[in-house]
């Protein structure tokens, strides 16, 4: 209990602290106990979580959901204390199978052959990598999440829905689609909301004369660039909004995308058939279907799968 205490003040202060600052650099999460040194944005690592030396446990979660990490291993950790080293990853989920697929990930200097135990990402990527690669034992639909758009405080450019994003005065920041998976569910709500034209004007237009900026990591970049003042719109999960304004407090607003443009994603968490900690993963899959990670989830804005 003193340590969950003690967790409970030390988010608490990060958060207080999160609010007074000017720079919004991420990591956003609070870190974990020991000396810190990070010096963002030269020497700062946001999505690599946790033990990354001989961990119990190895879990790559698609990086939208790089909030609930910390709270969510906590609440494992206390339901499993057998498991306390854990190492997780918060990186886009092409990234993340590209680095199942290969084996490495180089981040920087640091090179990272660890495998996951647990694999987690929208339910259709899910379902075509084990078509392509029979890579899960087993599987769970954990949450859901709308999209919305994340606009600086005041909404300045007077956004008003995705048709706002085609103009030529507004600048967006993007998922690339070659990257990220939810480039292609802004796409699909670009085309039910002004067709076509829509999407080719943003994403091929703007994305040529530098008004619609391409990012690698949208989870981290696009609400940073909102935040600076960089674009003035970024599409994103509804759960990344909810967490800038609400959570970090941070000076940005929600324009809500109506449910006839809107779509709506579902998250899975699956096990991989090789996992390296084969009781652990099991473990863990269990415990995501627990109300205790649910309630996690919903203290950060996601919606129940079931």
């Amino acid at each position: 209990m003193r340590h969950f205490v003690m967790g409970l003040l030390l988010a608490a202060s990060f958060v207080a602290n999160a609010a007074d600052r000017t720079d919004y650099l991420p990591p956003w999460n609070p870190p974990p106990a020991g000396l810190q040194f990070s010096v963002p944005p030269v020497d700062a690592i946001a999505d690599l979580h946790g033990d990354i030396v001989d961990p119990q446990l190895v879990l790559f979660f698609a990086g939208n959901q790089f909030m609930v990490v910390h709270d969510l291993l906590e609440a494992f950790k206390q339901a499993h204390p057998q498991y306390q080293r854990i190492y997780a990853e918060t990186l886009p989920p092409g990234i993340l199978a590209k680095q199942i697929q290969s084996g490495t990930l180089v981040m920087g200097n640091l090179r990272i052959t660890l495998k996951p135990d647990i694999y987690t990402a929208g339910k259709d990527a899910i379902a075509d990598n084990q078509q392509k690669h029979g890579w899960f034992a087993d599987s769970y639909d954990y949450a859901r999440n709308p999209l919305a758009i994340l606009v600086a405080r005041g909404n300045p450019k007077h956004i008003t829905g995705l048709t706002d994003l085609g103009r030529s005065d507004v600048r967006v920041s993007m998922p690339n689609p070659a990257w990220e998976g939810i480039a292609k569910q802004i796409e699909a709500s670009y085309r039910r909301a002004g067709g076509d034209a829509l999407d080719r004007t943003i994403m091929d237009t703007k994305a040529k004369d530098g008004s619609t900026f391409l990012t690698r990591i949208h989870h981290r970049q696009s609400p940073l660039r909102v935040l600076q003042g960089e674009s003035d719109a970024a599409p994103v999960w509804s759960t990344e909004a909810y967490f800038q304004q609400q959570i970090m407090h941070f000076p940005v607003e929600t324009v809500t995308i109506p449910a006839s443009q809107n779509v709506t994603a579902t998250y899975t968490a699956a096990r991989m058939k090789d996992a390296p900690h084969e009781q652990a993963a099991k473990d863990f899959l269990a415990f995501m279907q627990s109300p205790a990670a649910q309630a996690v989830y919903r203290k950060y804005g996601f919606l129940p799968a079931h």
